[in-house]
């Protein structure tokens, strides 16, 4: 039963994956994280809607809209700009929509471990890779690569493979970690903002990346991210109000389950009285 109810997510993660495969083939690194920047708009719709989380206040949405205007401003420098590339974009940006709020979702509301959630999560969506070798041809691919290259299994090539299943690992089980303490825009926004390496080691290692104005665009949707770290963060006089309020909550609690016990051992006794 598990596996069922859990079902929708792998399928969903599994696109999610996917599509971010088949960007990351026709597109650069930057391309990709820029269309990832809007995602966290579609989130926050999205969690309000489906999740009847409070709808995000002015702030969130000022932060998210500077990602969105970096995102623009890359865009409209993007000198490989592809149909094909942009399909994909288009994509991979409604596929991660569903996966953060219906995974969120699922956290929630199915109760498993960290690492049951890493286990149905992966193997679910393992299942589902033989339809991808039929339907893309990945099959054909696969046979050429073990018939006519002699390399495959060199270190080399195992090492890097070896290396991405070990870091995916790390990431599903830190990821479900997250979505459990955080909401699904703010993970989003999350996944944003931790770029910015990736966008320094994409400049100095590989030359296909944006010019300085796309480069420009990049850092305003991460400046968007800090925004809506700032946005959603609650100053520590609140917290603290916050925390007075629950202590005196939970002392009238306390003093109304005493006074109500001493009710009932006054009853008792006058019963035992009068008998």
């Amino acid at each position: 039963m598990t596996m069922w109810r859990f079902l929708p997510a792998a399928v969903i993660f599994y696109l999610s994956l996917f599509t971010n495969s088949e960007l990351l083939l026709h597109a650069n690194v930057d391309t990709f994280i820029v269309f990832r920047s809007p995602v966290p708009i579609f989130v926050a719709v999205g969690e309000s809607v489906f999740l009847h989380r409070p709808w995000p206040s002015l702030k969130t949405w000022a932060s998210l809209g500077t990602i969105f205007a970096g995102s623009v401003l890359y865009v409209a420098t993007d000198y490989q700009f592809t149909f094909a590339a942009y399909m994909w974009a288009v994509a991979y940006l409604v596929s991660m929509t569903i996966d953060f709020v219906y995974i969120k979702h699922v956290v929630t509301t199915i109760e498993l471990n960290t690492w049951g959630l890493v286990l149905y999560n992966n193997i679910e969506a393992l299942l589902l890779f033989p339809l991808e070798l039929l339907i893309m041809g990945e099959l054909k691919k696969i046979k050429h690569e073990i018939t006519d290259e002699s390399d495959w299994h060199s270190f080399p090539v195992v090492l890097p493979v070896a290396l991405s299943c070990l870091f995916g690992v790390a990431i599903s089980f830190f990821g479900f970690s997250c979505r459990r303490a955080i909401s699904a825009t703010g993970f989003t926004v999350l996944g944003i903002v931790n770029k910015l390496l990736t966008v320094m080691i994409n400049l100095v290692i590989w030359d296909k990346h944006s010019t300085w104005v796309g480069t420009v665009g990049l850092l305003i949707c991460m400046l968007g991210g800090v925004m809506y770290q700032q946005s959603t963060s609650k100053p520590k006089a609140a917290i603290q109000e916050t925390r007075q309020e629950d202590e005196e909550q939970l002392k009238l609690l306390e003093m109304q389950v005493n006074s109500e016990t001493n009710i009932s051992d006054i009853e008792v006794n006058k019963s035992r009285e009068g008998n």
